[in-house]
């Protein structure tokens, strides 16, 4: 009979225990209040503005106001915040709303009893570079975001000083200066920087959004100077595992972690240094393989023929060395890998060798491989060394494109069966 094994993409990054990125965002709220995910009977338009989260509804009875935080798990340097909407009034009311990059969470102070969700504004940026230039002389800006007369408040983010201006200009030019959030008068600028600086990491925040009152002060119009307090119950998420780490990808910034630095059996996550220790060779991935017994017995070592994923192939069939690739990391087969690092030209000792140097000089200084297909248990890396590890790997364009194969099935070449 044919031997057809489709294999089932194993998704090399996102689906190991050492990767944790929750689904959708998470909501925190007061201990009197209960927020629920609902629905608005029609969704109402809110012009210039794109919903990034779902739709809260505030249950609770006793407090005038909740404090909200709203986790996003998109990482963006555009302008966010939290709107409430009212559906007697059919209007929009945006909320004092602060965005914390580090920890990936939106906070504003709501009245109850309000449909809530978080709100981005496309093409637009909070967070980038500022510089300076001479215009009116006194607290001012230059925005492309804001119309005139927007008062924002502009944080250095290097020394954390902070100044409130008056948007009466138009610019930078966006499609020329993409990074450039606003162009501060100079008066401004050396109100959080020395003007030989020039150029300045900043955050922008509207400065003029309603706070709600309470039943302690009333309304007035600021942004807060500091990220408001924690409520008691933040939803945090739940991990079994022993070790787990989630970074954002553009900053490298850690989001969440949970004893990173353990060292733990890597098990087949080796198989993706391997297989980009196999790409840096330059091998040709049409290159003919004829399969050799030899190269599944180094799996027995470790464990016994039936416990092994491998490709049914027998000794003498040829095939490519992209069909091992695929099968190696799409299948998880120990039998292809090994047969790439004998088509690799290198031995299998400076193979092996040559996985370690690859991770150290990227800096996963805690991990260690004495086989490449990760079944010996003595293959160990870290939450914190695997994060590195996937950056870099995955920045070959071939890795890429295999990881996110849902299947792959391949006929020998001298054979013409399945595999």
């Amino acid at each position: 009979m044919p031997r057809k094994n489709l294999f089932t993409s194993i998704l090399i990054i996102a689906s190991f225990l050492f990767m944790l990125f929750p689904p959708v965002p998470v909501l925190a709220a007061p201990i009197n209040s209960a927020w629920q995910d609902t629905t608005p009977d029609s969704e109402p338009v809110n012009p210039g503005w794109e919903r990034m989260s779902p739709w809260y509804a505030d249950a609770g009875e006793t407090a005038t106001s909740s404090l909200i935080q709203i986790n996003y798990f998109s990482p963006s340097d555009s302008i966010k915040e939290i709107f409430s909407y009212n559906s007697e009034t059919k209007k929009w009311q945006a909320w004092s709303s602060v965005d914390d990059r580090k920890t990936g969470m939106v906070s504003a102070t709501v009245p109850t009893d309000q449909n809530v969700a978080l709100f981005i504004k496309p093409d637009s940026l909070a967070f980038g570079t500022a510089s300076w230039y001479r215009f009116k002389g006194g607290l001012f800006a230059a925005s492309p975001d804001f119309p005139k007369g927007t008062k924002l408040k502009v944080t250095n983010l290097d020394n954390k000083k902070s100044v409130v201006i008056t948007v009466n200009d138009y610019g930078p030019e966006r499609d020329k200066l993409p990074n450039r959030v606003v162009d501060l008068d100079l008066v401004a600028f050396e109100k959080i920087a020395k003007k030989s600086a020039g150029l300045i990491n900043v955050q922008v925040e509207p400065a003029a959004l309603a706070v709600p009152a309470t039943s302690a002060s009333p309304a007035v119009s600021a942004v807060p100077t500091s990220t408001p307090a924690v409520p008691k119950n933040v939803a945090k998420p739940a991990v079994q595992a022993k070790t787990a780490i989630a970074v954002w990808e553009k900053t490298g910034k850690v989001a969440y972690e949970k004893s990173p630095n353990q060292q733990l059996p890597l098990a087949s996550l080796s198989k993706i240094v391997a297989a980009k220790v196999f790409l840096d060779t330059k091998t040709s991935l049409d290159k003919v393989v004829t399969y050799k017994k030899a190269d599944e017995d180094h799996n027995y070592e470790y464990c016994s023929p039936w416990q092994s994923a491998k490709l049914l192939v027998k000794d003498g069939e040829t095939m490519t060395a992209k069909d091992l690739l695929y099968s190696a990391l799409v299948g998880s087969a120990n039998n292809a890998v090994e047969s790439l690092v004998r088509a690799s030209g290198l031995s299998r000792e400076a193979f092996i060798a040559r996985m370690n140097s690859t991770v150290k000089k990227w800096g996963a200084t805690e991990t260690k491989f004495v086989e490449p297909t990760g079944l010996s248990p003595d293959n160990m890396s870290s939450a914190h060394d695997y994060a590195i590890i996937t950056k870099e790997a995955l920045k070959d364009k071939n890795l890429q494109k295999i990881d996110t194969a849902k299947t792959y099935s391949f006929k020998t070449i001298n054979t013409k069966k399945n595999a």
